[in-house]
């Protein structure tokens, strides 16, 4: 079953409260998406570390329910 863009957004935001997040459907099938999310958390973080944050934010539904994610993560500009 897919996942929507809604869902996706929540759970990012539920493990990284003061993440910002904008979600694009790439393919309209609900199956690739691509996630841009920016969070203080991430200053000092390697871009591994910071994607490492929002795959357990989304609590094991990369590759299952959500099928593929092209992520951009960045901590905010001072």
């Amino acid at each position: 079953m897919a996942m929507d863009a809604g869902e996706i957004e929540r759970l990012i935001k539920a493990g990284i409260p003061d993440a910002e997040v904008t979600i694009r459907d790439l393919a309209g099938d609900g199956d690739h998406y691509a996630a841009t999310v920016i969070s203080a958390s991430f200053r000092g973080k390697s871009r591994v570390q910071q994607h490492q944050l929002v795959y357990a934010a989304l609590k094991g539904q990369m590759g299952g329910a959500l099928h593929a994610l092209a992520l951009q993560t960045a901590a905010p500009e001072a």
